[in-house]
């Protein structure tokens, strides 16, 4: 498993933020100006209490090995012995198991700006931008934070982080390989590592990155857990299984792993076994977050074998959870989820419904205006799906250029990206064969229905070949559990003349 971006619980559609790690060094300091400087050249830790330090230190051993909710408990304490500590309220943050919990600690860090250093407010700011996704100011905050610490692993961890984020996989390995360079036992580096390179289709020196890692730190369960990411993504599904068990002989509470081997069932033809698998996470859960997770990762399976009844009864139960907490950014995912999977259905009045409704949901929100115009700018993507789905091409085409606008103004790489999957699903429509894979060739190559969508254009044009190679790619993405992949696995297998 990968750290997740730090706004992980709002749609990467609706706001995309760059991962980034929030951990720092520093030599002991008897109070907060002591701190202020950093004589080894790392990243200080400003802080008036030393137990607050420790704590500090512990929670972030913990969250760097992604044991994300065992760490929550020395963030809490150090928080608790020094309510001024800006760091330890974003680590917390970005360790928290919900949207809501995440906001509040994030918006804590922000206040608590002028009390921290130069090299941690860059981090908290920086993470503030990427939240709101404001990826230009994120990236002018995080150079600023390398060019500052030059020899700081995190800083150049962060950094990577951003190029990660906007999908740059040659510059975030630079940042990735310098930070194992400047701290060679630095195990997150080797993580994050060898999924840039899974990501860039290297996976011989993702394998070389996972294997590292693990030597790193053999009595964790995340190195197993990365490693059978990669085995799942070459279709290795029974190695994949047999390091994800690893994992969980470590951890039996590590609820990852059960969601990858989900994965990997569910590509070997084993649905039944993949919600049996999934149910285990429901068993062991400790918080909301991971109980959302196994409610999620059925909803992919029910909707991978056509049942979106199902599947729309599993998103209610997940909006549910979010009620209870009024988690804003939790319930607008799970509404987008709705929406996606009744235009799938071609139900697109009740489609627009959802997307109208989550429009409301965040804009009648506390969450910072810069999210609601994300929010404002994505609904036009959605009605134009809609228009789409209706053949209504002029509202389509409308609704595009709208959010191409907002998408070029903020650039935003991931969402230019979008920007283009979607005027090429118009022209696709529109059989305009030509313009749909000029336009999906500058999509989202992680994105496996815009690979599907470049065979469908191939397939339209004559080009057989060409449909065989991306429907191939479309067919075997295994990735984790995600709905892209769930609408178009079995449809792109026919065509690739690939198993169900």
């Amino acid at each position: 498993m990968r750290r997740k971006d730090s706004m992980h619980f709002l749609l990467a559609a609706i706001v995309l933020c760059a991962a980034t790690w929030t951990a720092c060094t520093g030599s002991s300091d008897a109070g907060r100006s002591a701190s202020a400087s950093s004589d080894s050249g790392k990243i200080p830790i400003s802080t008036k209490s030393e137990e607050a330090r420790r704590e500090f230190l512990q929670g972030r051993d913990l969250a760097e090995k992604l044991l994300a909710q065992d760490s929550l408990q020395h963030f809490d304490k150090a928080v608790a012995l020094d309510p001024d500590f800006a760091y330890a309220e974003l680590t917390r943050a970005n360790s928290s198991p919900t949207g809501t919990q995440f906001f509040e600690h994030l918006n804590k860090a922000v206040a608590l700006v002028d009390k921290a250093s130069e090299g941690e407010r860059l981090l908290i700011l920086a993470n503030q931008a990427g939240a709101n996704g404001e990826v230009v100011k994120q990236k002018e905050l995080l150079d600023k934070l390398v060019a500052a610490y030059p020899n700081d692993e995190r800083a150049r961890f962060n950094l990577g982080g951003y190029y990660f984020g906007q999908q740059q996989y040659a510059q975030a390995i630079e940042q990735y390989k310098k930070a194992t360079e400047l701290a060679p036992n630095y195990s997150p580096a080797y993580n994050i590592l060898g999924y840039a390179y899974r990501q860039a289709g290297d996976y011989g020196n993702a394998e070389q990155a996972f294997k590292k890692y693990i030597e790193l730190i053999p009595n964790d369960p995340n190195p197993y857990d990365s490693y059978a990411e990669l085995l799942l993504k070459m279709g290795r599904f029974d190695d994949s299984i047999a390091q994800y068990r690893k994992a969980l002989a470590v951890d039996e509470h590590f609820v990852p792993s059960h969601f990858g081997i989900a994965a990997d069932l569910l590509y070997m033809g084993k649905p039944a076994d993949a919600a049996a698998e999934l149910q285990k996470i429901t068993e062991k859960a400790r918080n909301n977050g991971e109980r959302r997770t196994a409610l999620f990762g059925q909803t992919v399976v029910d909707v991978d074998g056509g049942k979106m009844n199902q599947a729309l009864a599993e998103l209610d139960k997940q909006y549910a959870i979010g009620q209870e907490t009024n988690d804003v950014a939790g319930m607008a995912g799970d509404l987008q989820n709705k929406g996606n999977i009744l235009a799938e259905m071609q139900k697109y009045d009740a489609a627009q419904q959802q997307f109208d409704q989550l429009l409301q949901l965040v804009e009648g929100s506390n969450l910072s205006q810069k999210i609601k115009d994300n929010a404002k700018l994505f609904h036009h993507f959605n009605l134009a799906v809609v228009a789409i789905g209706k053949k209504d091409y002029t509202a389509a085409k409308t609704h595009a250029e709208e959010f191409s606008k907002g998408a070029e103004a903020s650039q935003n790489a991931f969402q230019i990206k979008q920007s283009h999957a979607l005027a090429g699903t118009i022209a696709l429509a529109q059989k305009d064969y030509d313009t749909a894979i000029t336009e999906l060739q500058q999509a989202n190559e992680q994105n496996p229905r815009d690979l599907y969508r470049l065979c469908q254009a191939y397939q339209e044009k004559g080009n057989g070949a060409k449909a065989q190679e991306f429907c191939t790619r479309a067919a075997e993405f295994n990735s984790l559990p995600q709905l892209n992949y769930a609408f178009v696995r079995s449809k792109a297998q026919r065509v690739a003349g690939k198993k169900g």
